[in-house]
């Protein structure tokens, strides 16, 4: 089965096919840097990891870009009010670029803390000026933009296209909180691409005037042609990036290359707390720190994160974390269990049999991430696969072959610490020995001591587990 996602562009499921063969270029909006990445941001950066993941699984050569916005950002995502990283700055009293490196320090360590694979580049806005003011000079010589002062609009109604993706007509949009009403618009739906306000903290001088900063859209598109190229495969983001965002990047972009900007546009749900809206005045808008605080590991938050349907809203509760670290401790098992089978440890099955179950394991995982990223479905195919592997219906051979499929599976779901539960070949020796003193302990009726051999193994982060086909430990994961 060919890989199929579902594209925003079309409202429908196709075939991926990246424009060169055995290469994927793909954009991944990424943080504004004016507070620390909540929860609901991470499942979109999770999600583009896992995607980027699937498509070198594939054998797709990925050239892999996300964004961090340092400026330009306005409050409710609209052309006039108050910059999200001056309004962080002047509340700190510090300079917005101290803001901006602190926060975006944080979320990169975030991000690798959750096993996020670092791109090619995280380029930051306020190093791509010159592309930002390139680009809007050539928007207004071939009258797609508008200098108002010192001021600069793109027009909205010389692209016919505008409001392809998100649904929006022209003639019904509104002016609101996104689309701002200004008497020097020619359309109120127009986007600053260039603005001037000598109040705002971070600003450059430009042929358009002093005191100018850009836009929050002309930023994603300047970043995006300069390090992938005027045609991206993919363009990723959260469901609030679609408009007016992902919108005014479409048009501005093919507007100035004349091109389709991206091939598919895929976007995240969001991601809801307690069956409910994240919230500030709620006090519900975690971040990985408030996770450790409360003993989660990444690892239990990333697959609490991604185990969802990224198109699908999913529910973010303590109780859920709690139980996707109880399901990663049996795909620990599951990978424990196949290198001691592999290792010709335990009751051996048939290889036959087992090759056949084996199979449909791998099928199923494939199928569910070919099938837009269906990330339920494949890991319900390693859940399949331990129910077997319990039943002792795999033989030697097999099982070594489930050994190779469980990391190449995790290679794209990033969840199993497969390195740290390695066991038979990998052993500690110093833990064989105290399990195999538990053993004699045990066998010699001295509870005593096997419970205090338990007790040390435990200590030092070893699980043990006694078995029809013996005992068998594993190390704890984060």
């Amino acid at each position: 089965m060919s890989f199929h996602v579902y594209n925003s562009l079309t409202r429908r499921k196709e075939r991926f096919e990246s424009r060169e063969q055995g290469v994927v270029r793909m954009y991944n909006c990424g943080p504004t840097v004016y507070s620390r990445a909540h929860i609901g941001n991470l499942r979109s950066f999770l999600f583009a990891d896992v995607l980027r993941r699937w498509l070198e699984y594939l054998g797709y050569e990925v050239h892999q870009v996300m964004n961090i916005t340092d400026v330009g950002h306005i409050q409710g995502d609209a052309d006039e009010g108050e910059d999200k990283l001056d309004a962080q700055a002047k509340k700190d009293r510090l300079d917005p670029r101290e803001i901006a490196k602190r926060y975006a320090d944080e979320f990169l360590a975030d991000v690798a803390a959750l096993g996020v694979r670092a791109p090619e580049v995280y380029p930051r806005a306020t190093d791509h000026i010159p592309e930002m003011l390139a680009i809007i000079d050539d928007l207004i010589a071939k009258g797609n933009a508008y200098q108002v002062g010192q001021d600069v609009y793109f027009d909205v109604t010389s692209f016919p296209n505008y409001g392809r993706l998100s649904g929006n007509k022209l003639e019904d949009l509104e002016g609101g909180a996104r689309v701002e009403v200004r008497e020097e618009k020619r359309h109120h739906a127009d986007f600053a691409l260039w603005k001037s306000d000598p109040k705002h903290l971070m600003k450059w001088d430009s042929h358009f005037g002093p005191d100018g900063f850009p836009g929050w859209h002309i930023e994603c598109s300047a970043m995006a042609i300069k390090h992938l190229g005027e045609e991206l495969d993919i363009h990723t983001g959260g469901e609030d990036n679609v408009f007016p965002h992902h919108e005014c990047e479409i048009a501005q972009s093919e507007c100035h290359t004349g091109k389709p900007f991206a091939r598919y546009w895929m976007h995240a749900k969001f991601l809801q707390v307690e069956g409910g809206k994240m919230s500030k005045s709620l006090g519900n808008v975690y971040t990985l720190g408030d996770l450790e605080e409360r003993g989660h590991s990444p690892r239990s938050l990333r697959f609490t994160l991604i185990r969802g349907h990224y198109r699908q809203p999913l529910n973010f509760t303590w109780d859920i974390v709690a139980e996707q670290k109880a399901a990663l401790e049996k795909l620990d098992e599951l990978y424990s269990r196949l290198v001691r089978a592999a290792d010709g440890q335990g009751t051996p099955g048939d290889d036959d049999a087992g090759r056949a179950l084996l199979d449909d394991s791998i099928e199923t995982f494939e199928s569910g991430m070919n099938d837009d990223l269906n990330v339920p479905r494949a890991v319900s195919a390693l859940f399949q696969l331990r129910a077997h592997v319990l039943e002792g219906a795999l033989g030697r051979t097999v099982a070594a072959a489930g050994v190779d499929f469980v990391r190449r599976a995790n290679d794209v779901l990033g969840v199993i610490d497969v390195d740290a539960n390695a066991a038979g070949g990998e052993a500690n020796e110093a833990i064989e020995a105290l399990v195999q003193a538990r053993l004699d302990a045990r066998a010699s009726k001295d509870w005593a001591a096997s419970d205090r051999i338990r007790d040390e193994l435990v200590a030092q982060g070893i699980v043990i587990q006694d078995t029809a086909d013996g005992t068998i430990w594993r190390r704890q994961a984060e």
